[in-house]
Parts: structure tokens; sequence; C-alpha cells
């Protein structure tokens, strides 16, 4: 019998459709200052990653359903996930540098981007669950993650060598300020009270907030984003390589998500 020659593993249409609503979910969670009428809203901005979370969790069944992910992916999921707990600690979170980016990245870059997506989430859950660091940030924390690792598995995948390099180095980048922004996103509503002239203004129009949104963020957190995209960088190029080597002989060597044959779906 010969061989099936489309990928079996292809991603579905139950699986972009999950993904695509968690993300419009957690974007809606993380941009609700620019168009909340009152702080007392401020509460549904929760309800946004509520409903993202059932969602996510919906992503990982239609992945296992679909064989986009097999029981062997799943495995090596949990113990990723358990690496990105351990190194975020190594840190303290001291001016935002935080190991676990790298290795989020390097594995998203190779196991796609709902893998980056599922590990990025589920990497910072079993952090926070690990360190005690639950409250009302988590949920940004979670989803912010997960956006890195979406980015992260999806692009140009047959780049190799030094193009590799300097995309990687590209995404490490972005994705250190783009978590920075993102959290500070869900800090700047409560920062400074409402007689500054970069305070939230409940109601305000979108052009105001967003302008002080942003000045509120580069006066305030390039000392955490700078140094975050420092590391991260560093350690994506001094280690990406052999990481990513490692990472592309795991999935080789263990056939993670590898189509089978014609002659053994009929059996």
């Amino acid at each position: 019998m010969k061989t099936l020659t489309a990928d079996i593993y292809r991603f579905s249409l139950a699986s972009k459709l999950a993904l695509i609503f968690t993300f419009i979910f957690a974007a809606a969670g993380f941009t609700w200052p620019f168009f909340a009428p009152d702080l007392a809203t401020a509460q549904f901005a929760q309800y946004f990653f509520w409903i993202a979370m059932p969602l996510a969790f919906i992503l990982l069944l239609t992945q296992l359903s679909d064989r986009t992910l097999d029981a062997k992916s799943v495995a090596l999921l949990g113990m990723l996930a358990a690496l990105l707990a351990a190194l975020r600690p190594l840190g303290a979170g001291a001016v935002g540098l935080e190991p676990m980016w790298f290795l989020l990245i390097l594995a998203a870059r190779v196991f796609g981007s709902a893998f980056g997506f599922l590990l990025g989430a589920l990497g910072m859950l079993t952090s926070a669950l690990l360190t005690g660091g639950i409250g009302p940030w988590l949920t940004y924390q979670i989803f912010a993650a997960g956006l890195i690792g979406l980015l992260a598995g999806s692009f140009a995948k047959a780049l190799r060598g030094w193009r590799e390099q300097l995309l990687l180095l590209c995404i490490a980048i972005i994705s250190a300020f783009g978590y920075g922004l993102l959290m500070d996103l869900q800090f700047w509503p409560w920062a400074l009270g409402g007689n500054t002239q970069l305070s939230f203004i409940a109601g305000g129009d979108l052009q105001t907030n967003l302008h002080r949104f942003i000045t509120f963020h580069f006066l305030s957190a390039m000392a955490w984003d700078i140094p975050r995209a420092v590391l991260t960088s560093v350690l994506v190029i001094t280690t990406g390589p052999a990481v990513l080597a490692a990472l592309r002989r795991t999935k080789k060597k263990a056939a993670f998500l590898t189509p089978i044959e014609f002659s053994e779906r009929l059996r």
C-alpha cells in the first residue's frame, strides 16, 4: 500500500477556530482600558480571560483529537512546561531577568505555533503554582506567555543557519518588549491614580489613553524590558543552535507528529 503524501497532522479547522477565538478573547482582556467607559467595568476584563481559558483547553483537545498532538508530544509539552517553570525563578524576576523565554521561543520554533501557545500558557501557570505567584495578574501572564509562544512558532519554518539565528534574535527582542507591554496593560489603570498626566482616563477617547499608556510604558518599563531583551537574545544566540538541534533530533527520533503508513491505518 502506498504512503499517504498529505500530512494528516496539518492544522485542522477546529484547531484554527479554537486558536482564533482564544486569541480574540485574550486580546480583549488585554486591551479593555481603551474601550472601558469607567473603572467599574474593569472586572469584566477577567471575564474575557475566563472565556479564553476553556477555549485554550478546547485547543488542546482538538489538537489531540485530530492527531496534531499525540501522546508523546503531550508528554514533551508537560516536561518542557516544567522546565520553563524551573527556569523562571532563577532570575527571581529581578529587573526582568527571566531565562525561561529563550526555551519557549526555541521549542515553539521546532514544534509550531499551537504547541508554543500551549507551552507558554502551561509553563507560566505551572510556575505560578510552584512559586505561589497567584493573583489577578496571573491570567495576564498566562496569555502573554502563550502569545509569545504563538509568535515564535509562526514564521519562516524553513529557514536555517544564520538566517534562522537572525530571525530568532528578532523574535527574542520583540517577545521581551511585547511581554512588558502586555503586562503594563494590566498595571497601568491602577498605577498612578487619576490625577497625573499619564493616568488612565475612564471613558476617555482612544487616542488620549493610548498616548498616555505608551508614554507611561516607555518611562516605567524600559528598566525591565531592556534587560529581559538582552538576556533572552544572548541565550538564544549562544544556546540556540545546540538546543534547536537537540529538540529537532528529539522530534525526529521519537517520531513526533509523523504521518503513518496508509496500510497501518487500515489494520
